[in-house]
């Protein structure tokens, strides 16, 4: 039995930086109603699919996003309505063909991947089953992911002098889901002590994090390992881990990496990296250098892709091609997933098989302006990666996902872990 479409829908509502994005709404011709709201990033790689903004300087200052909704609710609508799709993959495919670029730039991929996303609830919903449960590819055993709590915020997405965009601990020693939310929020608790105690302002920035205004990454790591002490728990690989996102590019500039004042060549910053290895419970390691710096990436990953994860994100954009391509290269052990870089849900589920056959790892990953949608945690359970980001155990848009984590291992026998 197929889905029916009646009619699609969007409206622009606001993420959670305040700025506009589109929650959609699919009716089927059996009378029920699925949404999905759409995320939006700030530290972007240049290949993502494109984001369509309005470019209306009278309207939130020019991030309007009342263009995609009419695509959605006119051309997409009308596209759809009334056709029988057997699946989510030929569904896709038809919005990809209606769009007609190569970066879903004519309707916007903001538009594109709300029907998406909207679409697979359609479909699991027809099916009987949790969403999680029809996003599980073939041959593949789903399992709850291991939570990266987000919980020290710079670059992009904090105002402060800290260039490295985040640091995160991972409970991976964790006995359940449960328990490792409740080791994130712990640790999130003492650590929020810990920088008050040290006369650091415990604001928050973009993800749910703190934004300390502190220079160096390793007085950051100094300071997560003595929280997660505090907190009662073990720092290390097979405990309490911790995970670094520097976002690099955002800090690549005239062929140098511009860390607390330093200006460093490829070779200088993996040095650095191999450092904070030696000294620090890290365990991966998502852009560590810039996303036109492949040979570095190559570098990198031959220096530490042996006792580190190395995650492409910038690099990589979700993209099925550019994945081949550093596969092939080995430029990186792993692929950062986001469904808005990619722009449908089959595209992204085509990358993380690549990566699956290629011996890669995956982890799904939220976006800075997010919204109450969890739709990333029943991804990333169903796609059986082990990982997922999703901020700080802070601010109801990430605490979503981790509830919702929560709800799946209620309801389910899935084993936890990487």
């Amino acid at each position: 039995m197929g889905l029916r479409i009646a009619s699609v829908r969007a409206v622009e509502i606001l993420d959670s930086r305040g700025r506009p994005t589109l929650s959609v709404t699919l009716n089927t011709a059996d009378g029920h109603s699925v949404w999905a709201g759409v995320p939006s990033g700030a530290s972007t790689g240049s290949g993502e699919a494109v984001e369509l903004r309005d470019g209306d300087k009278d309207r939130y200052g020019g991030k309007g996003v009342l263009t995609a909704v009419g695509h959605v609710s006119t051309e997409i609508s009308d596209a759809l309505a009334g056709r029988d799709f057997t699946d989510l993959a030929a569904l896709d495919e038809a919005l990809v063909d209606l769009d007609g670029t190569e970066n879903k730039s004519r309707l916007g991929a903001n538009a594109i991947v709300g029907v998406s996303m909207a679409a697979a609830r359609a479909f699991a919903q027809l099916a009987g089953v949790p969403l999680w449960r029809y996003l599980t590819p073939d041959g593949v055993q789903p399992r709850l992911p291991v939570p990266h709590f987000n919980v020290v915020n710079g670059g992009a997405h904090a105002p402060n002098r800290l260039d490295f965009q985040e640091f995160m601990i991972a409970p991976v020693g964790a006995p359940t889901l449960a328990e490792a939310v409740r080791a994130g929020a712990e640790v999130y608790a003492a650590l929020r002590a810990r920088l008050a105690e040290a006369g650091f302002a415990t604001g928050l920035g973009d993800e749910g994090g703190f934004a300390p205004d502190i220079v160096q990454p390793e007085q950051v790591l100094d300071t997560l390992v003595a929280a997660i002490g505090d907190a009662g728990y073990t720092a290390g690989r097979d405990a309490v881990a911790i995970a670094l996102d520097p976002a690099a590019s955002e800090f690549h500039r005239d062929g140098r990496y511009h860390v607390a004042g330093e200006a460093l060549s490829a070779e200088e910053m993996i040095d650095r990296y191999a450092a904070i290895v030696d000294r620090y419970p890290v365990w991966s390691i998502e852009d560590g250098l810039a996303e036109d710096d492949w040979d570095g990436w190559v570098r990198l990953t031959d220096r530490l892709g042996d006792r580190v994860q190395i995650v492409g994100d910038d690099l990589l954009v979700t993209n099925p091609v550019v994945v081949s391509r550093a596969i092939e290269r080995r430029a990186g052990t792993a692929a950062l997933i986001k469904v808005n870089q990619i722009g449908t849900v089959t595209e992204t589920l085509d990358t993380m098989r690549i990566c699956r056959q290629a011996g890669w790892a995956q982890m799904v990953s939220h976006r800075s302006g997010e919204t109450a949608d969890a739709f990333i945690a029943d991804l990333a359970t169903g796609a059986g990666c082990g990982q997922l980001k999703t901020g700080a155990p802070a601010r109801g848009e990430r605490v979503a996902k981790y509830n919702r984590l929560i709800e799946i291992e209620a309801d389910s026998s899935l084993a936890y872990g990487l």
